[in-house]
């Protein structure tokens, strides 16, 4: 049997998860996608291609910033961190996935006579 194809991220849904990431404690790139992948039970693999640009945006946004440190193996490496703005629109977000959940749940659990 095959390896199970991973599931690609719905759109809007990788800059929440860099936000939640980020809630925990200031990370470089590769630590937030490390720690996503692990979060997800390796369910998720990230491509740095979009990781990179979505970092980017949210900094761009003021919803995360960055300074420059070392990794944990004395490599120069960019660290990000949530603000403020970041932490109110992460509950924004939050509170939409939720609805937006519970409303496929919904439907999801309709028998086909219900339809």
């Amino acid at each position: 049997m095959g390896a199970r194809k991973k599931p690609e991220l719905l759109p809007g849904t990788l800059e929440m998860l860099i936000l939640r990431t980020l809630t925990v404690q200031s990370l470089h790139g590769y630590g937030i996608a490390r720690r996503i992948e692990q979060t997800s039970g390796d369910l998720l693999s990230l491509n740095y291609g979009t990781l990179y640009p979505a970092l980017l945006k949210l900094e761009q946004e003021g919803s995360i910033s960055s300074a420059w440190g070392l990794s944990e193996n004395n490599r120069r490496a960019k660290f990000y961190k949530l603000t403020r703005a970041g932490r109110k629109q992460l509950a924004r977000e939050t509170q939409e996935w939720e609805q937006t959940t519970a409303i496929l749940a919904r439907f999801l659990s309709l028998s086909e006579e219900s339809v």
